[in-house]
């Protein structure tokens, strides 16, 4: 993102209201018992290997698919700010070790009231078009989505 906060060619954004209370939609992102339960498209499953939930913490998750596939995605978070703000990256591992990810972005998850619910928005930012477009290509809109479809579900029954 810019500096005035718009989005460039090199990001992707998915923004949807998600009608689950702000607080329990928190709690759903940042408990990792909590996250592994939505966090990938199912059938796939989620483990969590490491979650810091502070800058410089690690933010690891080790997906599995039914066909025996995986995606590996170590990484960590840059800022939290409490029930707003959830910044992570794959190009740095915990305290600030640079990483060589097999997908370079840094994602920025925000969360506010909107009625009775909840304006998640994720804009997960790429080096370059050509990356941005991979991503792109390989299903983000399709799969990110179905997370937070998964996301407002779950969330719905922590009430």
């Amino acid at each position: 993102m810019s500096s005035t906060t718009q989005p460039v060619e090199q990001d992707l954004v998915i923004s949807r209201l998600v009608r689950a209370p702000r607080a329990t939609v928190w709690r759903a992102w940042t408990e990792p018992q909590l996250l592994k339960e939505w966090w990938c498209p199912k059938p796939w499953t989620t483990e969590v290997r490491a979650f810091d939930l502070r800058a410089g913490g690690a933010f690891y998750t080790f997906m599995r698919g039914p066909d025996g596939g995986t995606s590996d995605n170590p990484g960590s978070f840059l800022q939290i700010v409490p029930l707003e703000r959830i910044v992570f990256t794959s190009l740095l591992l915990e305290d600030w070790r640079p990483a060589t990810p097999w997908l370079p972005f840094t994602a920025i998850i925000t969360m506010a009231d909107e009625g009775e619910g909840t304006r998640y928005t994720a804009t997960v930012m790429h080096p370059d078009k050509a990356t941005r477009d991979s991503h792109e290509q390989m299903g983000f809109f399709d799969g990110w989505g179905t997370c937070i479809t998964q996301l407002e579900a779950f969330a719905q029954q922590l009430r």
